[in-house]
């Protein structure tokens, strides 16, 4: 349910142990002194680097060193561990025993870092998640939400935004996604405020999850362009923005910037992230296809994605021959899987594509045909397939889909005699399309560039600063040429 944009953040669970694995409370123990340093001296980078390196480390998780870790980072017996403890497995108290500090050193001095303890809370919620407590996921998620809402650090910002995640995360799999969708509200508003760019990233992306799992997409549309713009500061965020801009786009239609956004996304997506990038080339085939544009067979052949994408090479198959009945049969087969994804409307609108290409096909093959061989041959189910087929012929004709006539007289469709493709604008189009591609592709390029800080500000002071300088050099020998006339 989750996989199209958790970008291989879920991590299967560890076999459980009962006792506590020294390599594991040492790691943790180096990333809570890491976040201590971070903290005291305002670095966001070290809590950016102690967070990645509990992502690797979370696969070794177990209740006892999550319990000898919050001894070691928290005071015994206070509330905030009181209630954390409370979320972890009950063991034997001899197995929770551990060495916090080594031997002839003093312990360490208990602090209450607003860092550290944000940090126990995304270690126990981990935990829960990946041991599929999802009841008492959401509670420890609600709980450092509002823990959250009465910090304002901005080294707290890049563990908030984590929290933010497993929140929406947690009632997601509880079929509660609803209910939260108030309080994701107020917490952009409170990260605009607090100016705390990447929680507003992450709370956007997870507003828009909100809404387009409920089909708001016109709520979800309003908050994106109401929302305020800014550089993105994380790829995985920027990847979901465009995910969910691609999907917008494609209901409303406008599926050449819809194209564009989903290809990005798959192309900006980490490699880890199988899951995200096979959604977004399911997407991009069916936005591809209800644009007319026939997909490469290499888009289907990618590591690790062909039977995921096989649904979806069919389909593009039978639209690719035109072949109406086959286009029903492979939709009727892949029903679920278009369902789980979310597609199914839009392959509905895919059988005016079908029925166009079939048409152009017949229109290439025939030179005269009779509507009743069309309507026949385009394997049309409706009660009156000729005046259907006279309909959907004479709408190709007025769009430009086939070159004919309609002899509405004698039920004809005449075709015109193909001509040379180089006397009409298709060449035009094609080498309009690579244009655009080049200097898209150039513009980003332009974009990614880095430069100095003020580089263009140091040169300007320094010429005005040799302007100064020369300016009072003359103003001082004009000074002396007039205390020599006077003397």
């Amino acid at each position: 349910m989750t996989q199209d944009v958790e970008m291989a953040e879920q991590a299967p669970p560890s076999n459980s142990v009962s006792s506590v694995d020294p390599s594991v409370f040492q790691h943790l123990k180096e990333i809570a002194s890491l976040i201590e340093t971070g903290a005291y001296a305002r670095e966001v980078r070290r809590i950016s680097r102690a967070v990645r390196l509990t992502m690797v480390l979370r696969k070794k998780l177990n209740a006892s060193s999550l319990f000898a870790f919050l001894n070691y980072v928290l005071v015994p017996g206070s509330e905030v561990h009181s209630r954390l403890s409370s979320f972890l497995p009950k063991e034997d108290e001899h197995d929770m025993e551990v060495d916090t500090a080594p031997s002839g050193t003093p312990a360490p001095v208990k602090n209450h870092l607003p860092e550290l303890e944000i940090y126990c809370y995304l270690l126990v919620l981990i935990f829960l998640i990946d041991h599929k407590k999802y009841n008492e996921a959401k509670t420890c998620s609600s709980a450092s939400i509002a823990r959250l809402k009465t910090v304002n650090r901005r080294t707290v910002d890049v563990l908030a935004s984590r929290l933010y995640f497993y929140y929406s995360l947690c009632y997601e799999l509880t079929g509660d996604l609803a209910e939260i969708r108030g309080n994701l509200l107020a917490l952009h508003r409170i990260a605009t405020l607090r100016r705390d760019e990447l929680g507003q990233e992450t709370l956007l992306n997870l507003l828009l999850r909100n809404y387009l799992h409920y089909n708001l997409y016109d709520q979800a549309e309003k908050l994106r362009s109401k929302a305020p713009h800014f550089e993105a500061h994380s790829n995985q965020q920027f990847c979901r923005y465009l995910f969910y801009l691609g999907k917008i786009r494609t209901i409303q239609l406008e599926y050449t910037d819809a194209k564009e956004s989903l290809l990005q996304a798959a192309r900006k997506a980490p490699q880890a992230a199988l899951g995200f990038r096979v959604q977004c080339n399911k997407w991009a085939i069916i936005v591809r296809l209800l644009l007319g544009e026939i997909p490469e067979r290499t888009v289907f052949m990618q590591k690790g994605m062909e039977k995921a994408l096989r649904p979806y090479f069919e389909l593009t198959n039978a639209v690719r021959i035109g072949d109406l009945e086959l286009f029903r049969n492979v939709a009727d087969k892949f029903s679920s899987t278009f369902g789980s994804d979310r597609t199914n409307n839009l392959i509905v609108r895919l059988r005016h594509n079908v029925i166009r290409t079939g048409l152009r096909n017949i229109s290439i093959s025939y030179s005269r045909i009779s509507l009743t061989d069309v309507a026949k041959k385009l394997r049309l189910d409706s009660p009156n397939p000729v005046a259907d087929a006279e309909s959907i012929v004479s709408k190709a004709i007025r769009d430009g889909a086939i070159d004919a006539t309609l002899d509405h007289a004698n039920g004809w469709m005449v075709s015109k005699e193909t001509g040379d493709i180089y006397s009409t604008n298709e060449p035009q189009i094609a080498f309009n399309s690579r244009i655009a591609f080049c200097l898209n592709m150039h513009n980003e390029a332009v974009r990614a560039l880095r430069f100095p800080p003020n580089s263009h500000k140091e040169k300007e002071s320094a010429e005005k600063r040799r302007e100064r300088q020369q300016q009072e050099q003359e103003l001082a020998q004009h000074i002396a040429e007039e205390d020599d006339d006077d003397f």
